[in-house]
């Protein structure tokens, strides 16, 4: 059993080959350098982007603005007054420093609306004002938009898939194990299942009374809902379990969870995601950029669902995973701790194509103008922007040279990872 694991973890899908295999290729190493630009861009933006200073000294006081607005926006800090009657540009300085773009994606410069090329005339004080990139139709800047608009996009990606590789590691790990047959219960056990299952599912949709939260936003009203169904559905499970053992209840029914779980794989499988995701978007009065994050990782897990299964119906019949029930180990130790695993590999090719796809989503329902606020730019936002003038290039490129490389680079992540899979020891 030992030499098992040691000769999958080291020989077979693990974290060092795939980087010396990525490394190895020149495409590998030009894909990892774009996503790291791109997380870059993302975790720095508001030092990249921002209307207030770096730096500032006023009033022989030492100020630095963005670090301070972090603090603000927690409610730890305060700007004063003047901020927000005169603004951050007209205060007089003693000494500043601002950002190479000194806009926020949100900001408009009515001298340079409707479509201000970055190669034509702009009326800017200065070069230090200049639109590098343009501005759209509103006046805002461009390049402040692709940076915010790679924010979204890796947001989209990371929550998206995070939520979907969770309920597909967990529903294709459970189906693989399990099968048809493998998990029983009691008939009273079944119906307290079922019935706190309904339970969770009612409450649900109503926490927003129970809690009071009538004010907060969808998305945490949707992630403290998917929260309390697993939170509840796992404490049903694990009292029916414990209930069954201790009372010596027959465990006479079987739970035909493979048959379940892939029947409600083909069904959303069956409807068009797109479709599906805007059918879902439409129960909210204000959907957000969380929310299409949440909804798209509802609905993606399935494929690793179905990578998951197979490599646990394989798996549960090998010497290792027999040897741990014949050691006593209860059925949740021995999948959560030795089978899931070493059945990760194909997960990670499943996550990396998967976060393309979310990523390309995000930007069509924006570019349909579905999904996040008005003041939300995104790639697929500025795109759209674009079909109002199609004279002006320069919105319609630009995030679309975004979008192609970012996803370019988790296939080729994809891809690597998938010839890693091939060389898997058995």
């Amino acid at each position: 059993m030992t030499n098992r694991n040691i000769e999958y973890s080291s020989d077979g899908f693990g974290i060092r080959p795939a980087i010396k295999k990525i490394r190895a290729s020149r495409r590998g190493r030009l894909a990892i350098g774009i996503l790291i630009f791109y997380v870059f861009l993302a975790v720095f933006g508001d030092f990249i982007a921002n209307d207030k200073p770096f730096y500032a000294k006023r009033d022989g006081q030492h100020e630095f603005p963005i670090l301070k607005s972090y603090f603000v926006n927690l409610g730890m800090a305060k700007f004063d007054s003047k901020v927000f009657t005169i603004g951050w540009k007209n205060l007089e300085y003693e000494k500043v420093l601002w950002p190479p773009i000194p806009y926020l994606s949100t900001n408009l410069d009515l001298k340079n609306d409707q479509f201000v090329s970055p190669f034509g005339p702009q009326d800017v004080p200065s070069w230090k004002q200049w639109h590098w990139m343009g501005t759209d139709q509103l006046g805002r800047d461009v390049a402040a938009g692709i940076i915010s608009g790679a924010r979204s996009a890796l947001l989209v990606g990371l929550i998206a898939m995070g939520i979907a590789a969770f309920i597909g590691i967990l529903l294709g790990a459970v189906a693989g194990f399990f099968g048809d047959d493998r998990l029983r219960f009691s008939f009273p056990s079944i119906v307290l299942i079922l019935l706190t299952f309904g339970l969770s599912i009612f409450w649900t949709f109503n926490i927003h009374n129970f809690l009071q939260l009538q004010h907060s936003g969808s998305f945490v009203k949707l992630l403290l809902g998917f929260v309390l169904i697993l939170l509840l559905t796992s404490f049903a499970y694990l009292l029916s379990n414990w209930m069954d053992n201790k009372l010596n209840l027959n465990k006479n029914f079987k739970i035909p969870l493979d048959l379940i779980i892939m029947r409600i794989i083909e069904i959303i499988n069956s409807i068009p995601g797109l479709l599906l995701l805007v059918a879902l978007l439409a129960i909210f009065a204000e959907p957000s950029i969380y929310t299409i994050m949440i909804i798209i990782g509802c609905i993606a897990w399935t494929g690793i669902a179905r990578y998951m299964r197979g490599e646990l119906i394989k798996i549960r019949n090998l010497s290792y995973i027999e040897a741990t029930e014949a050691m006593g180990f209860n059925a949740f130790r021995i999948l959560m701790k030795h089978a899931i695993p070493n059945a990760l590999g194909p997960v990670a090719i499943a996550i990396a194509f998967g976060m393309a796809g979310a990523i390309l989503t995000e930007a069509t329902l924006s570019f349909i103008g579905i999904g996040g606020g008005a003041d939300q730019v995104t790639w697929g936002s500025l795109i759209n922007e674009a079909r109002k003038n199609i004279s002006a290039w320069w919105i319609a490129i630009i995030p679309g040279i975004m979008i192609f490389l970012v996803i370019t680079c988790f296939n080729i992540l994809g891809e690597s990872f998938s010839g890693l899979l091939g060389k898997e020891v058995d």
